[in-house]
């Protein structure tokens, strides 16, 4: 059963409401108030340019514990080779429009819409997203950026320009912040590779409760 939102009442029905896709609310707005809410519950915003708002609350989570990250020995020694420059918050506007301006396989346009942009920036200058960032040659060449709520990583988006270059920022992600978990909300082999995987809900809501 998918619920209507005003954007005049900042709330979210219960997660059980949401349909077989993980569809739960429909319409309200990107305010920060809004998005804070959603993600302290789960539930996080992903439509395209003509969609209304849709939030999802899928019933299995497709996460990667940092203890569970799997980094192979190639990509080891791109890491210790110096070749690339990693930074943090740095240059999240740049990153996020990487990341609406990459090609995706079978996916036609984007969903970081010029709405999602500006909301996202607000929670970007409020200190709640924040981003990764890859550089070669002075160059971005790769990162990824999202939203932290208490000790759990919400992934929003990631790119790359050159060979390898998204994995570092998760690498790096990983290994250098107390995350207990990374969000990466949807499946791709990219990521299983990495060590992600599914969780139930309830696994997920208890990790992302834990203060």
């Amino acid at each position: 059963m998918v619920i209507q939102l005003s954007e005049d009442r900042i709330w979210f029905p219960a997660l059980q409401l949401a349909d077989e896709d993980g569809l739960l609310a429909v319409g309200g707005d990107l305010s920060v108030q809004r998005l804070l809410l959603a993600y302290r519950n789960g539930i996080f915003p992903w439509f395209s340019e003509d969609d209304p708002i849709l939030w999802y609350a899928p019933q299995e989570r497709f996460v990667l514990f940092p203890k569970n990250l799997k980094v192979s020995s190639s990509m080891l020694k791109i890491i210790q080779s110096g070749k690339f420059r990693i930074t943090y918050n740095q240059a999240f506007s740049q990153v996020l429009t990487a990341c609406a301006n990459s090609n995706r396989k079978g996916q036609e346009g984007t969903w970081i819409t010029a709405a999602m942009k500006s909301a996202y920036i607000r929670l970007f200058d409020l200190g709640y997203a924040h981003s990764i960032e890859v550089w070669e040659n002075h160059l971005l060449v790769g990162g990824l950026y999202g939203v932290k709520v208490n000790h759990v990583f919400c992934g929003e988006s990631m790119f790359t320009k050159v060979s390898n270059a998204s994995k570092i920022a998760l690498i790096y992600l990983c290994q250098n912040f107390n995350f207990k978990v990374i969000d990466c909300q949807v499946y791709t082999n990219h990521l299983e590779s990495l060590g992600a995987d599914f969780i139930s809900v309830e696994e997920y809501l208890a990790v992302l409760k834990d203060i």
